[in-house]
């Protein structure tokens, strides 16, 4: 009931107050990973192996220590804060608001501008349509990786749980991306997030399909289109998203500019129409039903855990 109550807490926090503009702990963490990596990179897969194992290793034994009283409500209150600080559906869902507001408003320029806070792919040519078929997809990814997934190891492992999830998961976007710097470099990275979040991602295809508006459709596009993403996890998220709002995601995405650019040609994914404005809306009250029954599951999956 402990865990259970400090990550329902916590969900109800991000809820409330979203991440403070300042002094975010995640913040900290990525400058502190920068600055190590400035020291430590080299073109070797080992040498990034082992500044995962450090970074990750770390925050997994402040975990620990953050759970070793054996006092109840301190321990709640250390879980609520752990939850607290790594889950991002509220700040996600109001990026996506932004982005709603600004298509409404009829400024396509500065919604692709606004989009860049969610997306790594080049949006300064985006058609209205491709913007929202972007920022679905970012809601749809992101809600398996800030909202679910945390949850998920917060239900399995408590803090130490929250916090190593949070620290790999941040990794990985800071090097674990095809470039030429970090493809040997960021390569334990990305595997390892790939695994933490193999658990998430399945619950949050799962919850689209049950919670969204078309779950036959949800779950087709699931089954047939999630293999064709070049992600493991974010595939099976996107292809339920799609297959529930009955849109078609995927498609062709622009990375980097100049000599630097990459083209990349995606899968499909669903067999509905392409996006339109209204979609987003939508998309954002699915990602809401989605976080909040993933809570509910979590806290429950917590209670077992602990008569278990």
């Amino acid at each position: 009931m402990i865990r259970a109550g400090g990550l329902a807490a916590g969900y109800a926090a991000d809820l409330l107050l979203a991440d403070p503009r300042r002094g975010h702990p995640v913040a900290g963490f990525g400058r502190a990973a920068a600055a190590l990596e400035r020291r430590w990179w080299r073109d070797d897969r080992r040498a990034g192996a082992a500044y995962v194992a450090v970074l990750v290793g770390g925050a997994v034994a402040l975990g620990v220590v953050a759970e070793r009283t054996r006092r109840p409500l301190p321990r709640a209150a250390a879980t609520a804060v752990a939850a607290w600080a790594v889950l991002g559906g509220t700040s996600l869902d109001r990026e996506g608001a932004a982005i709603q507001r600004l298509l409404d408003e009829g400024r396509l320029e500065d919604a692709r501008v606004r989009l860049t806070h969610l997306v790594g792919r080049d949006t300064a040519q985006l058609s209205e349509s491709e913007v929202v078929r972007a920022a679905v997809e970012s809601l749809a990814e992101n809600t398996s990786d800030a909202v679910v997934a945390p949850l998920v190891w917060g239900a399995v492992a408590g803090v130490p749980g929250l916090l190593g999830y949070r620290a790999a998961n941040t990794l990985d976007a800071m090097v674990g991306h095809r470039s030429a710097r970090h493809e040997r470099f960021g390569w334990a990275a990305a595997r390892l997030d790939d695994v933490l979040n193999l658990p998430g991602s399945r619950l949050t295809a799962a919850l689209a399909v049950l919670l969204g508006e078309d779950r036959g459709s949800a779950w087709r596009a699931w089954r047939r289109d999630a293999s064709g993403h070049p992600s493991p996890n974010a595939g099976p998220v996107e292809a339920a998203f799609a297959g529930a709002l009955g849109i078609r995601l995927g498609g062709r995405n622009v990375y980097g500019a100049g000599a630097e650019q990459r083209v990349e040609q995606r899968a499909v994914m669903g067999d509905g129409r392409p996006p339109v404005r209204d979609d987003l809306a939508r998309a954002r009250r699915l990602a809401r039903r989605v976080g909040l029954a993933a809570a509910a599951a979590a806290a429950v999956g917590a209670v077992v855990r602990s008569h278990a």
